[in-house]
């Protein structure tokens, strides 16, 4: 090559709001004094992460970045958190996809407090290290603590370290909640972790997402839906960067590989991603190498087709003993209603069936008379929807159908049940028997966001109706968290 590329400095793409002033500078400052000096690159992230508004508060409450693998995100984040613990106070929870990968990022940031000969000024605020496997943090003492060998301080900035499951999370308070390998970031997770911030002692929470595009077979969507705010740019609490390419193209081209990977020629070298070249097919070396996305901006399809297909069963294989679930969903603009079954065997995935759709102009007298024939073998039936809960729960309780197995869920729940189903179906934890209908609504959704903390629910194309996949994804979660089991063995509908 007659001219050595170096890699491209700027992102394709960054979004974050303007803020007043910034503490970038500070930042890189004391991170350089102990040898983590950042790149160009790495300093345009740290602006735009840490603006200040007027007031003092953090302009983006929500940081996110993809690059592309070991081009040195996490050194971004050892001076973020270093800044952070010894300079702001702030307590600080990093989670990861592996155990693998939070301990190494515990290691790395341990070995700034405990050189007491190199950085002594490090040493001399730590209260306490735990290292035990999965407990792993490092506590600072308060400023205000003497630091004595009687210190009673509750601790300053801190930094605990936790690889990620369904509940991990529960029991943490803390101001900035770190979440790397983003791409296998689940829903699950995000609904256990993000409530660590809710009453972040500084009163001005982050949340700190980053990794890689996911592949079709991870379950990256937390990811994904920040990433499609970040390209479309109305998210005004989000700072985004992004080093990518868009669409299909030539991976060959080495231009290519220098615009999608800042530290090519710094700490990354051409002779290994020639190997990578070589070695990966075009779309995982576009993916992994390039950090091109699956999809581009909002709109896309909630639940990929292989992995619905994937999750079919005969009829013959359908279980017929354990905890079932009945599920009526209005649709929102009161056209129709969906009715849908699930059970919950002893032992293997919970099987989901759509038992009816019909219009709202035929009336309910049909739906009351099923539940009621069915009530007895229920452990829950589950209402939802703006139109026609009120009147079918009373008609119910009004034949004596206990209060109890009645349930008409929360928001809170209901985004809840919606990323249990798209966890299940990830985790091979779901079947169903192959209904045109349900299949035709499955493969058709898109997302709708829920709340304001990252919540989802099943939206139609215009013209379409996912109302039956509405009352399956409900019937699915009363089964997946019911504890009434009436004990009755019959035919599963």
């Amino acid at each position: 090559m007659a001219t050595i590329l170096k890699g491209s400095q700027v992102p394709r793409i960054a979004h974050y709001p303007k803020a007043k002033w910034t503490e970038a500078d500070d930042c890189a400052f004391l991170a350089a004094s102990y040898g983590l000096v950042p790149d160009e690159w790495q300093m345009r992230v740290l602006e735009a992460w840490l603006g200040r508004k007027a007031d003092g508060t953090w302009a983006a409450g929500r940081w996110g970045l993809a690059v592309p693998r070991q081009n040195g995100k996490n050194g971004i984040l050892e001076m973020v958190e270093l800044f952070f613990m010894v300079a702001l106070g702030l307590k600080i929870l990093h989670t990861a996809h592996e155990v693998k990968t939070a301990r190494k990022a515990f290691l790395r940031i341990s070995s700034f407090f405990e050189n007491e000969r190199k950085y002594p000024e490090l040493a001399a605020l730590v209260k306490e290290i735990r290292k035990t496997n999965g407990q792993e943090a490092i506590v600072l003492h308060a400023k205000e603590c003497a630091r004595g060998e009687k210190c009673s301080c509750s601790g300053g900035g801190s930094v605990e370290f936790i690889a990620r499951s369904k509940g991990s999370g529960r029991g943490f308070t803390v101001d900035v909640l770190v979440c790397d390998e983003a791409q296998e970031y689940t829903e699950d997770a995000q609904a256990a972790l993000l409530p660590t911030i809710s009453s972040a002692p500084s009163g001005d929470p982050i949340q700190i997402i980053m990794g890689t595009p996911p592949a079709p077979s991870m379950a990256g969507d937390v990811f994904t839906r920040m990433r499609e705010a970040g390209v479309s740019g109305k998210d005004k609490r989000l700072a985004w960067c992004e080093w990518s390419v868009a669409g299909d193209v030539n991976v060959g081209r080495r231009e290519l590989w220098a615009e999608t990977n800042p530290s090519l020629g710094i700490r990354l070298n051409w002779s290994t991603i020639e190997d990578e070249y070589a070695a990966m097919s075009a779309e995982m070396f576009a993916r992994e190498r390039l950090g091109r996305w699956e999809s581009e901006g909002s709109g896309r399809k909630a639940i990929k087709a292989e992995l619905w297909d994937g999750a079919a069963i005969p009829a013959s294989a359908v279980p017929t003993d354990g905890r079932r679930v009945y599920a009526a969903r209005f649709a929102v603009d009161g056209s129709a209603v969906g009715l849908a079954a699930a059970i919950r065997p002893d032992a293997g995935p919970i099987h989901v069936e759509g038992i009816k759709v019909a219009s709202m102009a035929d009336g309910t007298a049909w739906l009351v008379e099923w539940l009621l024939d069915h009530h007895e073998k229920a452990a829950q039936i589950v209402v939802d929807g703006k139109a026609g809960v009120g009147y079918l729960v009373q008609a119910l309780r009004d034949a004596k159908v206990p209060a109890s197995v009645i349930i008409t869920p929360t928001t809170d729940q209901a985004i809840a049940a919606h990323s249990m189903f798209e966890s299940a179906l990830h985790g091979k934890e779901l079947t169903h028997r192959g209904q045109e209908l349900l299949d035709d609504q499955v493969k058709a959704a898109e997302k709708r966001k829920i709340g304001a903390t990252g919540g989802f629910g099943w939206a139609a194309p215009e013209g379409e109706s996912v109302v039956l996949l509405d009352a399956v994804t409900l019937a699915h979660w009363g089964a997946k968290t019911t504890k009434r089991r009436p004990g009755r063995k019959a035919g599963f509908l």
